[in-house]
């Protein structure tokens, strides 16, 4: 049990970047990365048991999910705070921003505002500590949220690709760019062209932050585990898991990009949504104590995944659409 512990413990944590040190961040880059599929045939044993356990698991979660009596006897509560889950998400990125501010960074503390914005860094640290109240209190919600997709698009342009680690931010503001303070008030928008753009995007909000936030652990797993693999390596090595959990280490990044791309993926599908958010949460507080990594660039990974343990399944996730039973959905 405490082998399993620790195996997850690393699959939890999705960026290595952040208990690595600089030198051996670009030391990791630089090395070319190894075959993951000669891995799992060096390692067929296990990889086969693993995945078997893997699909157990996720069969089991799907019919405790289903059972009926179960939607009957939760879903009434389950509905009833679901209008918490935008409160959840508009605080989360409101924290994010004002512990960037502190930290002098955006998104992650691999962004630093200096190295970002240079002479501007001090105007863009007092955007991010207003931004961060404006979202924590629920004023100007909209306001902040253009603000933070002009920021994002800022960094973008200047890391590329990189920042699909960091889209989930975008699916935040997209979301209360929709939504705003999600106060459950009705808006009055006089534009008859707006107002249908509204009506059209308000339900299909959470859908756009669930498919995005997915990208972004299925790139982080991708970047960190699959085309700069010796990042993950250097992670195993460093904090000896290999010996602890007596793996060969190589199989150690295997399995943690497994599920961690599967994580990820059941967030775009919009699969088992609820038991995937516990998952995440749980192996991610242990990543946090074991490695003694920063908490304020995962503020994002915790506050997502808590929405939508409020929230649960949106019109246009698989199981939201298949195994919607009238008023009922799967629970978990």
């Amino acid at each position: 049990m405490i082998h399993l512990l620790s195996f997850f413990v690393h699959i939890a944590s999705a960026h290595e970047v952040y208990v690595l040190n600089s030198n051996q961040v670009t030391q990791a880059l630089d090395t070319p990365s190894f075959n993951l599929f000669a891995v799992a045939f060096d390692n067929l044993d296990d990889f086969i048991f693993w995945a078997f356990i893997g699909l157990l698991t996720v069969f089991c979660v799907f019919w405790i999910s289903t059972l009926r009596f179960l939607e009957r006897k939760l879903d009434p509560t389950l509905l009833r705070i679901r209008k918490y889950a935008t409160h959840i998400a508009r605080v989360t990125i409101g924290l994010s921003f004002l512990a960037g501010a502190y930290y002098q960074a955006i998104f992650g503390p691999e962004l630093p505002l200096a190295g970002n914005f240079d002479g501007w860094s001090g105007i863009v640290t007092g955007a991010l500590i207003v931004m961060g109240l404006l979202f924590v209190t629920g004023y100007y919600v909209r306001v902040a949220s253009v603000i933070g997709v002009l920021l994002y698009g800022a960094v973008a342009f200047i890391h590329g690709s990189y920042l699909l680690t960091y889209i989930n931010y975008l699916g935040d503001f997209i979301l209360l760019l929709i939504l705003g303070s999600g106060e459950g008030k009705k808006i009055i928008i006089n534009t008859k062209w707006l107002r249908h753009i509204h009506e059209y995007l308000a339900p299909r909000s959470f859908a756009i932050l669930r498919v995005l936030f997915g990208i972004a652990l299925i790139y982080a797993s991708a970047y960190a585990k699959i085309i700069h693999n010796n990042l993950a390596l250097m992670t195993v090595q460093q904090y000896h898991l290999d010996k602890l959990l007596g793996f060969e280490p190589h199989f150690l990044v295997l399995g943690a990009a497994i599920v961690e791309f599967l994580i990820g993926l059941f967030f775009v599908l919009g699969i088992e949504i609820r038991f995937t958010a516990f998952f995440m949460l749980f192996w991610l507080t242990l990543s946090l104590i074991f490695f003694g990594e920063a908490v304020w660039p995962h503020l994002i990974l915790i506050g997502i995944p808590i929405a939508y343990l409020f929230y649960g399944y949106d019109r246009y996730s698989l199981e939201g659409y298949f195994f919607r039973k009238k008023k009922y959905e799967p629970v978990l």
